[in-house]
């Protein structure tokens, strides 16, 4: 018989976002019934007090280190397996830092013995719609890694914004790819405790979206597919697809998709007539779409399940 896996939620983001009062939104609402443990980083622009939170009756762990993936990755590990075996509970939910790389984080908590443990739910990222909307913030490794990480996007501090700032946030989120499961405002970092549970598994085909399209009135077709996270492809094989997608799709458009090879994760991206390659944060499946005048939807298919490593 499998044990049942603790799930494992991260809350990411910048620094001064709303990381722990958003923490404590959901403690405040947290189920008698359920068991949590809790693991933050020790240096936080408000930090939590493992006494302040006793009152709640939830084990909380302190980590020094301003990055759970680096400075204190291996007192990650072992602090989570503490908690794991003492307390037993239904759900782990992890407060980084604001310089945490958060991909890294899930490497760790996906890799054995984790892997057997934990099952990785919704992870949350809480952004400053003023500082998602600046280059000089978006264009960052670091904020690339946290808000390409995430399944529920969160903006926080809505009401130190313009309209046209929060109406500059959501534009800029729906075209995110993946897209998140939820794009969400709110006030004060107050999440909602049902988003823990927001459903994180894709359908392995889906259609776009018709706003995804150039133009609806002149017949493109569309398609998505995904593959669940573990299964690596072949690079050969993926590059030798991407090169071949013109005259796979005629009419082709846009392609892109998020590919696991090797254990690692690559962007793979095609537009104007060229397609290029980098890495990327995502670690939720492998998903691939296109938009193209005509293809043959089901031969696309075949042919990334046969660039899957065998």
């Amino acid at each position: 018989m499998s044990l049942k896996k603790t799930k494992v939620h991260l809350i990411s983001g910048f620094l001064g976002t709303g990381k722990t009062t958003a923490l404590k939104s959901l403690m405040a609402q947290k189920d008698p019934n359920e068991k949590w443990v809790i693991i933050v980083n020790e240096f936080g622009e408000i930090g939590i007090d493992g006494a302040v939170l006793s009152d709640n009756g939830i084990p909380v762990a302190e980590l020094a280190g301003g990055c759970l993936c680096c400075t204190a990755g291996a007192q990650l590990g072992a602090t989570v397996q503490k908690m794991l075996r003492d307390a037993q509970p239904d759900r782990l939910l992890i407060e980084a830092s604001g310089l945490a790389h958060a991909a890294g984080v899930i490497d760790e908590l996906k890799a054995p013995p984790f892997d057997k443990m934990l099952e990785i739910a919704a992870v949350f990222t809480v952004v400053d719609p003023r500082q998602f909307t600046d280059p000089d913030y978006a264009n960052q490794a670091l904020y690339k890694d946290q808000i390409g990480v995430c399944d529920v996007l969160v903006a926080s501090k809505t009401d130190l914004c313009s309209p046209e700032q929060l109406a500059g946030f959501h534009a800029q989120a729906a075209k995110l790819f993946p897209p998140k499961a939820k794009v969400a405002e709110v006030r004060n970092a107050q999440l909602d405790i049902r988003w823990l549970d927001i459903p994180v598994i894709e359908k392995p085909r889906y259609r776009l979206k018709s706003e995804s399209l150039p133009d609806n009135t002149m017949g493109f077709q569309s398609e998505g597919y995904t593959f669940p996270a573990g299964c690596d492809f072949d690079g050969e094989k993926l590059t030798d697809f991407f090169n071949r997608l013109p005259q796979m799709a005629e009419g082709l458009v846009r392609a892109k998709g998020v590919f696991q090879v090797l254990g690692t994760w690559v962007w793979l991206n095609w537009v104007d007539g060229r397609w290029g390659a980098s890495q990327v944060s995502w670690r939720r499946d492998s998903r691939f779409e296109l938009i193209a005048k005509s293809f043959d939807a089901d031969l696309i298919e075949k042919t990334l399940n046969d660039a899957l490593e065998k």
